[in-house]
């Protein structure tokens, strides 16, 4: 079977309007490592204390000056962790960013320190989103994943919570072979509370994750279709599939494409949802051309430097150097920056510059940080050997 999209007025794929080499649009900065939960799909080990060496106040005060020195346009900062709710000086960390005229996003665990005051408090200092994490359409799913019980019904009352108090929510979701099939009741949900965005995170096999399994190449192309059918009804961001920026494209340019019966099953339990919103839908949100390294930084909880979280090559430290030096000049970063050097088929795809491939699913899978996305089932033509390494053959056409 086959689909073919409808007609698109916008660009397929935003552009930066600024040179990613340059400065990042998002920085995600790890407060800490401390949090009470122990997700099963988590690419860290969080601790239940603060790591020793973690950025203090005063550093991570000289951490926002220093991203505020890229200039405007201004990266967007987003305070993770770990919880970044374990911090105290949380509330004087966002007020210092927002003064700098940074904006600032946060990204908690939902634990008891996620109160009301708190999120008032935060909101007084000037965040103006956050995002919470919704893996499973039951509590049974979702409390499993998050390795604590009742945590899904408080991820409910939370949202609320953060809507109540003026905040953008996002809602992210982790798929994964064992999950996949609840989407169409988690996209549910995420209408219901009223998420301005929803971000698919495409698990990588690093950290805890390793012990879960990742969609096949295959399924992740059949969610990616399914999910541009679904961005009328709500923004969506693929994180770790920057593909789905090559199925916007093939979808504007009414392409068809053969697609599996994962994506037929995910769509016939979405059916009604369309059909009862019919009327309703919006303009769907093109996705952006950001990846690892570029337009993308992570930040560690003791100041390392990151193409992103799931892709662990230390690019250097804010406390020895300065954050806008290591993220112009770190070869690892300047080489995800140049996708004409990637090996195998992202090296010579059409879609490179808008895509790249996922290089977290790279290096996880292949061990090389410049190959091919092993989880894209594209292949370009005249390409013998998708995932040859340097020194193998790649035939372009």
């Amino acid at each position: 079977m086959t689909v073919q999209s409808r007609a698109e007025t916008r660009p397929a794929v935003r552009q930066l309007h600024h040179d990613p080499g340059d400065r990042p649009m998002i920085t995600i900065w790890e407060v800490t490592r401390a949090c009470a939960l122990v997700c099963r799909h988590c690419r860290a080990d969080a601790q239940h204390r603060a790591h020793p060496r973690q950025l203090t106040t005063v550093q991570g005060k000289a951490l926002l000056d220093d991203i505020a020195g890229f200039g405007k346009p201004f990266p967007i900062v987003v305070l993770t962790g770990g919880d970044p709710f374990e911090r105290p000086d949380l509330p004087e960390l966002v007020r210092y960013g927002t003064g700098l005229g940074l904006h600032v996003a946060l990204s908690p665990s939902v634990t008891p320190r996620l109160t009301p005051d708190v999120l008032a408090e935060l909101r007084d200092a000037g965040a103006v989103a956050l995002s919470l994490s919704l893996d499973g359409a039951v509590a049974g799913t979702h409390d499993s994943f998050r390795g604590v019980p009742g945590v899904y019904d408080d991820t409910m009352r939370a949202a609320r919570w953060v809507k109540e108090a003026g905040y953008r929510l996002q809602i992210n979701t982790t798929v994964t072979r064992g999950t996949v099939d609840e989407l169409p009741d988690v996209l549910r949900t995420v209408l219901d509370l009223g998420a301005a965005l929803w971000s698919v995170f495409f698990l990588v096999p690093t950290g805890r994750g390793t012990a879960l399994t990742p969609l096949s190449a295959p399924e992740v192309e059949d969610v990616l279709h399914w999910l541009h059918d679904v961005s009328d009804l709500v923004a969506v961001k693929a994180t770790e599939a920057p593909h789905y920026r090559r199925v916007a494209i093939q979808r504007a340019r009414g392409e068809q494409v053969e697609l599996g019966d994962l994506y037929h099953q995910l769509s016939a339990a979405t059916a009604d949802l369309r059909q009862g919103r019919a009327g309703q839908t919006r303009r769907p949100r093109p996705p952006i051309d950001v990846n690892s390294g570029r337009g993308f930084a992570f930040i560690d909880h003791v100041g390392d430097v990151y193409p992103s979280g799931f892709l662990p090559q230390r690019c250097g430290n804010v406390t020895e150097r300065s954050f806008r030096e290591i993220y112009r000049t770190d070869p690892v970063l300047t080489s995800l920056r140049d996708p004409a050097g990637f090996h195998g088929k992202c090296g010579v795809c059409e879609f490179r510059d808008l895509c790249g491939g996922s290089r977290s699913h790279a290096y996880a899978v292949t061990g090389d940080l410049l190959g091919s996305d092993p989880t894209c089932v594209y292949v370009p033509p005249g390409v013998d050997e998708p995932h040859a390494r340097p020194g193998q053959a790649v035939h372009s056409s």
